[in-house]
Parts: structure tokens; sequence; C-alpha cells
């Protein structure tokens, strides 16, 4: 388990190579699904390309979120060992969430939903961003991550934000596992890769 204040860092879990790769994947995706619906080449309501503009706790016009993609449901299984080693529990894949965040945003205080029992967020690059973790006595964590390195945390325990970037632009995938028993395994999916819920 955790060694204190239910969260851990790992450094360097996936490689630069692989960082950059997703990097550059995720900021084509953000393109491609706001030139769709610029061009009314999808329905506003079509979220299988992504959300551009918000989605409740990061509502600018210039971020982008995409839930449950095929790469970043890849590195969900990838990560799953690692997961497990450091968490101590066996542990079923949820869902994965990404974000590219803009220049300006920030991320709502929040805690996660039943899925996110075991919470991650993957930096996988842009401008340094920390985000701020508060424990159950009230005392804040700020954790600066570089391009490939992972926090573990809580997510239905630890209350967690970030504050307004300074940056231009920083890219986060969120890998989410319970323990196996306790929730639905592909957060009720019929199986990895499917962009929504059901």
């Amino acid at each position: 388990m955790f060694k204190k204040d239910n969260y851990e860092i790992c450094r360097k879990v996936i490689s630069e190579e692989k960082t950059d790769f997703l990097f550059r994947y995720m900021k084509l995706k953000q393109k491609v699904a706001t030139t769709l619906l610029s061009k009314n080449l999808i329905s506003p309501f079509d979220k299988s390309f992504g959300i551009v503009g918000g989605d409740g706790q990061v509502n600018y016009s210039n971020s982008y979120a995409c839930y449950g993609d095929i790469a970043a449901d890849l590195l969900l299984e990838d990560l799953h060992n690692l997961m497990e080693t450091k968490t101590g529990v066996k542990l079923v894949p949820t869902y994965t969430y990404f974000r590219v965040y803009g220049k300006g945003n920030d991320l709502k205080k929040h805690i996660d939903r039943l899925s996110c029992e075991f919470s991650t967020t993957l930096n996988i690059g842009g401008d340094s961003w920390p985000i701020f973790l508060k424990n159950k006595k009230k005392k804040i964590i700020k954790v600066n991550l570089k391009p490939g390195d992972l926090l573990i945390y809580k997510g239905m325990e630890l209350e967690h934000w970030r504050e307004k970037l300074e940056g231009n632009i920083c890219a986060q995938i969120f890998l989410h596992y319970n323990q196996k028993g306790v929730g639905n395994i592909y957060d009720g999916r019929e199986h990895l890769g499917i962009p929504t819920i059901g």
C-alpha cells in the first residue's frame, strides 16, 4: 500500500519516445475534433472524438478532453501490473480520460467518482504545471510531474485540483482502477476502447 497520505509518485514510467508520440497524438486529436465540429461534420452531441471547450471540471474554449481513447486504454492495460505492485491490491481497470489544457485553464477542486478508487495522472507533455492534493488532515500537497511521471492517489478520498496554467499547454492522461470486486470493470463498457459509457 502507499507509504503515506494515500498517494505515490512514480518517475519515468513511460519512455521519452512514448510521451512524445502521445503528446503529438493528443494535440492532433484535439485539432481533428475542433475541425470536424467547426465544419459541422459531426454533431456537437457526438463525444466519440472528444470534448472541445469544456467538460464540467475544465470549461475553457481552448481545452480538450477525451474519454476511453484507444491509445490511453492500452496504457491502462500496460500499467495494470505496476498499479497492483504500487497499491498492494488486485485491481480491475475501469477507464481512461485525457485532457489537453490551454493557457489560463484550471481544474476545479473535486474528488473522483466511484470508478476511480485508484486514480492516476500521467504527464504527457507541455509546460510544467503542479497538481494539488488535500489529505485527510487538510494538509495541501503540491506535486510536480515531468513527462513520463505518474502520480497515483486515492481519487475518491483526496480532493485534488490545479490552479491556472501560466504556460501555453499541458497534456495529462488519467488512468483509473478499482479493487477487484468493487464497481464495474471497464466502467460498464463491453471492453476497452469504447468512447462512451454503456
